[in-house]
């Protein structure tokens, strides 16, 4: 996602004042039980008259719940805050100039219409928190997420018809929000309207000998289905997001979460429905949230199912399909049929190498925060992750730190119940296979890697095959990369390995 925009001046204000608010909310929700407040209480307290915003909020103090504050958080997070005072320098201007003899004198600038409301919000959310975040919303919203999840119960509806104000279709995304199964107030906007970053649909490719505009130290993304190969060059991907393509004679949505570093295919059928995805805009712990066309649902990118919206519950599963992330030289050379993205999308975009997102790449700070963090690794340190089911059909998280498999490029270990191999070449693309009983010792020349028993295997995209006469296959289980930071909020149960 981009940099968080800047809301049109007025835009809270001329909501609350034109009554906008309590329009849609009607239309969208039904009345709220007691002892809740009316949530257009809650848009009643972005008013001009002062005395009309009190009001409003002494009413949702009478009954006050901590579950309350995400609202206030939404409020909050489109209002201007106040800007620190400019002073000008000692050596500014004439010296003659009255205001040069008084260089304490603070410049008049015009305050941001919405200024007003962010003060009055803020002071209500410390008054009921008895916390004082001095302005730090980021603070309040971490106080926010450690509180116990007990939202309003017309949560929902306020978020649809406030976030709607953006883009009428945000409003879609929670019509059906009762059976979410996350939180809603981790639920922020990335920046964009749906699909405001637009999504790649059926490419143009070109064969790998006539794709000049690569060299071979860029980054690609790689993906075999039924033998044919293809790859997708970061440099592109990045500035798309998602990838509708077909390889191998399967249909497949290929997605980026550039800002927790992780690219996933997914089968774009799932229980024989073809599930039509968009990129909706909004993040959840600084994680993409996908959408269906077809019921606005919204899906979580990591764990391929919807979390908010009509199919919630359904047991609709996107099948999750391997990827490597490797060097374009190193792709070519393993795969010299593959082909891949041409450089003619039909946007008009900068697809230099590193030209997407190279501030936020090039530091470890993050641009929306997230409720977990672990230290063990730096926010943005690469990892290996998958998800394996146990005997009982349980997930369970793991992440490898690249640098860890760059360092021990054969690398086996146990994980729910799984016997799996990662297999790491010298320039850092990794693979891992399930194995079974198979240990293996070493990497050998030519893809190939000898076992315990001195048995030679090939390592293909889909398994790794036995050279002897039996040709026994051990499959490839799907991973992916991701920023540490982005695994962890999602999962900050997971098994780590450094």
């Amino acid at each position: 996602m981009p940099q968080k925009l800047t809301i049109a001046a007025g835009f809270a204000l001329a909501l609350a004042s034109a009554g906008a608010g309590a329009s849609v909310i009607r239309a969208a929700s039904q009345p709220a039980p007691v002892p809740h407040p009316d949530i257009q209480l809650f848009f009643t307290a972005l008013a001009e008259d002062e005395d009309q915003a009190e009001a409003a909020l002494d009413q949702i103090a009478d009954s006050w719940r901590d579950g309350y504050a995400g609202m206030v958080w939404d409020l909050l997070r489109f209002m201007a805050p106040p800007s620190r005072p400019r002073v000008l320098p000692l050596d500014f201007g004439n010296p003659a100039d009255p205001i040069r003899q008084r260089p304490s004198q603070e410049l008049a600038t015009p305050e941001h219409p919405t200024t007003k409301v962010w003060r009055r919000l803020m002071a209500f959310l410390e008054d009921q928190s008895d916390r004082r975040f001095r302005g730090d919303l980021l603070a309040a919203h971490q106080w926010i997420w450690e509180q116990p999840y007990d939202p309003h119960p017309e949560y929902a509806a306020f978020k649809g018809a406030w976030y709607g104000e953006i883009d009428p279709r945000f409003s879609d995304f929670f019509q059906a929000a009762d059976t979410a199964t996350i939180r809603l107030d981790e639920i922020d906007w990335g920046g964009v309207p749906p699909n405001g970053i637009p999504p790649l649909r059926y490419p143009q490719h070109v064969a790998a000998a006539t794709a000049d505009y690569l060299e071979d130290d860029h980054i690609v993304f790689g993906i075999a289905v039924n033998g044919e190969t293809r790859a997708y060059p970061r440099r592109i991907l990045a500035w798309h997001e998602m990838a509708i393509d077909t390889v191998g004679g399967v249909e497949l949505t290929i997605v980026y979460c550039t800002l927790c570093g992780t690219v996933i295919p997914y089968e774009s059928v799932a229980d024989g429905r073809h599930i039509h995805l968009g990129t909706s805009g909004l993040l959840y712990r600084s994680n993409k949230l996908m959408f269906d066309e077809d019921t606005k649902s919204l899906w979580n990118t990591f764990e391929w199912v919807p979390v908010v919206g009509p199919l919630v519950g359904s047991g609709v599963r996107l099948r999750h399909r391997s990827v490597v992330t490797t060097t374009w030289g190193e792709w070519r050379r393993t795969h010299p049929e593959t082909t891949v993205l041409s450089l003619e999308t039909g946007h008009d975009r900068d697809y230099s190498e590193g030209a997407a997102y190279r501030d936020y790449f090039a530091t470890d700070r993050l641009m929306f925060e997230v409720p977990f963090k672990d230290g063990r690794l730096d926010n943005k340190d690469e990892v290996v992750v998958l998800l394996l089911e146990d005997d009982r059909g349980t997930r369970h998280p793991l992440a490898i730190a690249a640098d860890f498999l760059r360092d021990n490029r054969l690398y086996h270990t146990e994980h729910a119940g799984h016997q799996i191999a990662m297999l790491t070449t010298e320039e850092g693309a990794n693979r891992v296979y399930d194995v079974g009983d198979v240990r293996f010792v070493r990497i050998l020349a030519g893809d190939q890697v000898e076992d315990a028993s001195g048995g030679i295997w090939r390592v293909t995209e889909d398994a790794v095959i036995a050279q002897a006469e039996t040709g026994r296959r051990l499959p490839r289980v799907a991973a992916q990369r991701a920023f540490w930071f982005g695994w962890y909020a999602q999962f900050p149960d997971t098994a780590l390995i450094k």
